[in-house]
């Protein structure tokens, strides 16, 4: 619990207005964000004690520690709110969408004196026409090419006609594919005939120019032009694979996205067509994840929510096969981003719901065929927890943190620290240390320093929920057995955070045979999925380590003062660190006792101290 933070004292402060409130659990993680009409009535519902509410629901209860609320004068900036706090927070009992996809538009720049087609990654506000949203960034690019190709457009980035006469016509021109407007080859108004004929066909107004190019290959055949035929030929495919893909499911020429659900467990896969002018420009799928309890209702307002807050661009209307939960507030959203009226429609008779039952069907198509690999990406994640979690004894564990350290004889110590959650590498969490305090091969003391540097990074105020340390771990993997378990414990208690900590046990060929917790060896199915994760902590977090540690070498950070010794080559160099604990040891070291270590020759042994009485007169000076 928060401190300062009573429940029954905060419940009574709670207003009857419209706004956001967010659960933190007792590690200040966001684990649920909501909207309400009244805050005062929504937020006490979760703590009355005659509340019916799911399993998955009274889960999330039992993990709050203290809660939050942004009060705003509407429902609607409440629901935009919500939609920007989920997507920057990502609360695990939200029903979140997995794809963080954005779509990509043809962007006609009809502002322009001489007009070009673009390939845009967002909708602006800029006077250019847009087409769009696609599926396929590749599809728009080979449009491009042949529209531009049929009406001789301009794809340079000349300002124009302000560049007009400035430098050479481009190979375009050469080739016969551009009219050369910026030398002054054709006049800005033919320009813009053949640039509205290019948007004509954009909108699958495509018989004017099948017509001439078929009367054009009919000619250049009937003169033996065969070139030229062929040309005309392959051009004509070209359209024809184009409109081929634009399967025209209305005549009425709207826009609109046709949404279907099929549903698996806590999975969820969403089907969208997109249609655009009465043609279907393309389709796409989405995963959802925690919709487990939750009604086909909420399902639906959740992923309209999180996907629509995302791309710019929002349609006439939506078809849904169910009714769409909070609609007034998500319809009048809608609306407010699109700048006219959104409608939602539900057809329950003749080809729309056609089009809606064909949607349904891609998406069972896509869940059954994807059923065996979400079950297995479970078991190796989730499921891995849940079986450690049965071996230990405990409940709720869903960050893991690991760490370890990487030296060469004690000579630039590192270390790395690495993050799962639910099973899987969280990467943007993961942190490296270069180790300040310890001198020499000493394991230990460097893992002290970089678990106190962590911990007590935890404790400082004002971190943003992008800092990883501002997370603390439901559990600490050591790799180091019983001693590096006690480091971490007394650092913890040191600082008076309470995170258990786990350790493995090697067997003689040091494989991991069991695991160490609370003073006792728990053995482990080696073949079990709560092992394998283990593994692949294990190495991650010795892989992170190490690669940090060659990135060091490899910009010629550690040991270079070694390699400024003339006569001092990797072998000696080597050498001289297995000999000595360290560098200030060779610093200090005589010529008997740098003839000590293997390999080096008395003129060698002089050469170091030499070295290093020259660089103690430069110090000087």
């Amino acid at each position: 619990m928060k401190e300062g933070f009573i429940l029954e004292d905060e419940l009574k402060k709670l207003p009857a207005k419209p706004g956001v409130y967010l659960m933190h659990d007792r590690t200040d993680e966001i684990i649920y964000v909501g909207k309400a009409v009244s805050l005062k009535n929504r937020v006490r519902q979760y703590f009355q004690k005659s509340r019916n509410v799911t399993p998955k629901i009274q889960r999330m209860i039992e993990r709050i520690a203290w809660f939050e609320y942004i009060v705003t004068d509407s429902e609607l900036e409440a629901l935009v709110l919500e939609c920007n706090l989920i997507k920057e927070h990502s609360p695990r009992y939200n029903t979140m969408l997995k794809d963080g996809k954005s779509y990509p538009y043809l962007k006609a720049s009809v502002q322009e004196a001489y007009p070009r087609l673009l390939f845009a990654r967002q909708m602006k506000r800029d006077g250019s026409r847009y087409f769009g949203p696609f599926t396929s960034g590749k599809a728009i690019r080979k449009t491009i090419e042949l529209v531009n190709q049929l009406y001789h457009l301009r794809s340079c980035h000349k300002k124009l006609p302000g560049d007009i006469g400035r430098g050479r016509p481009c190979l375009y021109h050469q080739i016969g594919q551009c009219l050369a407007p910026c030398q002054g080859g054709v006049t800005e108004e033919e320009y813009q005939k053949n640039f509205q004929k290019a948007l004509r066909f954009l909108q699958g107004d495509t018989k004017e120019i099948l017509g001439e190019l078929t009367e054009k290959m009919v000619s250049a055949s009937n003169d033996m032009k065969f070139e030229e035929a062929a040309s005309c030929r392959d051009l004509i495919q070209s359209i024809q694979q184009v409109t081929e893909k634009q399967k025209i499911t209305s005549d009425d020429n709207e826009d609109r996205d046709i949404i279907a659900v099929a549903r698996g467990g806590d999975e969820a896969v969403v089907q969208v067509f997109f249609i655009r002018g009465g043609k279907m420009l393309g389709r796409e799928h989405y995963y959802l994840t925690g919709v487990e309890e939750e009604p086909d209702t909420a399902v639906l307002s959740a992923f309209i929510k999180q996907m629509y807050s995302g791309t710019p661009y929002i349609p006439k209307e939506i078809w849904t096969e169910e009714e769409v939960g909070d609609a007034a507030a998500v319809l009048e959203w809608l609306s407010v981003k699109r700048g006219h009226k959104v409608y939602f429609r539900h057809p329950k008779r003749g080809q729309k719901e056609r089009m809606l039952e064909l949607a349904r069907r891609n998406a069972f198509m896509v869940l059954t065929k994807d059923a065996e690999k979400l079950k297995a990406e479970r078991a190796r994640t989730i499921g891995a927890m849940e079986e450690i979690q049965s071996l230990l004894g405990m409940e709720g564990l869903v960050r893991v943190e690991s760490y370890d350290i990487s030296n060469i004889n004690g000579f630039e110590t590192v270390g790395s620290m690495v993050v799962f959650e639910n099973g899987k590498a969280k990467k943007n969490d993961y942190r490296k240390f270069r180790i300040r305090s310890v001198t020499g091969p000493d394991d230990y003391a460097a893992m002290e320093e970089m678990l106190t540097r962590r911990f007590e990074h935890s404790r400082r105020e004002n971190l943003t929920d992008e800092d990883s340390f501002r997370h603390l771990p439901d559990i600490i993997f050591m790799d180091g057995g019983k001693g590096q378990i006690n480091i971490a414990e007394r650092v913890l208690a040191d600082l008076q955070i309470h995170v258990p900590v786990c350790g493995m046990v090697k067997d003689d060929h040091h494989r991991t045979r069991g695991l160490y917790f609370q003073n006792q060896e728990i053995p482990i199915d080696t073949h079990g999925q709560g092992f394998r994760l283990i593994t692949r902590i294990q190495d991650e977090t010795h892989r992170f380590a190490i690669e940090y540690h060659k990135l060091i070498r490899g910009k010629g950070q550690v040991h270079s003062i070694l390699d400024d010794i003339p006569t001092i080559g990797a072998t000696r160099r080597k050498a001289l660190m297995r000999h000595f604990d360290s560098l200030e040891q060779i610093r200090e070291a005589d010529v008997e006792e740098l003839r000590e270590v293997p390999g080096m020759n008395e003129r060698s042994a002089r050469e170091v101290v030499s070295f290093f009485k020259k660089r103690e007169v430069q110090d000087e000076i």
